[in-house]
C-alpha cells in the first residue's frame, strides 16, 4: 500500500489524515513505510459509540489543525463499514479546496455499504463481520491486540 502511494504522490507532499482512534496503529505503520513526504493531522469522527452496529448519527469531536486548502490529502481510516462517517468526512473536506483527496483503509466491508465511496488504498476486503484489534475497538477494549479477530455475539 506505501508502495502504490509513494507511486502516485512521486515529487509531492501529502497530508495524511487519520480518523481517530481507529486509525491510529495502521497509520502509525503506514507512515513508516512511506517515502513520500507526509504530514500528518488527525480528526477524532464517531458513529459507533459502545454499539456492534454503525449508527448514521456522525459527530466530529475534533476537526483539523492544518490547512488542507491546494494540497494532497488522504483519509486514513481503520474499516469502512456503512460509509455514512466518511461522506460526512468527505463533505467537510471538499468544501475546504484541498488539491486532491483520497481514502486509505485498512479493512474494507463493501456488502455493509449504504454509501458510494471509492476508496483508492485498501488493506483487505472483509465480510461482514464486527473485528477488533490492530487499534480498532469496542465500547474502547481490545485495540491493544496484535491482531485482528471477529467478535461473536453470544448466543442467548
Amino acid at each position: 500500500m506505501a508502495l502504490r502511494i509513494d507511486n502516485d504522490y512521486k515529487g509531492e507532499e501529502i497530508l495524511l489524515i487519520g480518523l481517530l482512534r481507529g486509525s491510529v496503529i495502521f497509520l502509525s505503520d503506514l507512515v513508516r513505510e512511506l517515502k513520500t513526504e507526509a504530514t500528518i493531522d488527525f480528526m477524532v469522527v464517531s458513529s459507533y459509540g459502545n454499539e456492534l452496529e454503525s449508527s448514521r448519527d456522525v459527530k466530529i469531536k475534533k476537526d483539523l489543525e492544518e490547512d488542507i486548502s491546494g494540497r494532497n490529502v488522504i483519509i486514513v481510516e481503520d474499516i469502512i463499514d456503512t460509509g455514512h462517517t466518511l461522506k460526512k468526512v468527505l463533505e467537510m473536506l471538499k468544501i475546504r479546496n484541498p488539491k486532491s483527496i483520497k481514502i486509505c483503509t485498512l479493512l474494507d466491508k463493501p456488502e455493509r455499504r449504504e454509501v458510494k465511496i471509492e476508496v483508492d488504498y485498501t488493506g483487505f476486503k472483509i465480510p461482514d463481520e464486527f473485528v477488533v484489534g490492530y487499534g480498532i475497538d469496542f465500547a474502547q477494549k481490545h485495540r491493544d491486540l496484535p491482531y485482528i479477530g471477529i467478535v461473536k455475539k453470544e448466543e442467548e
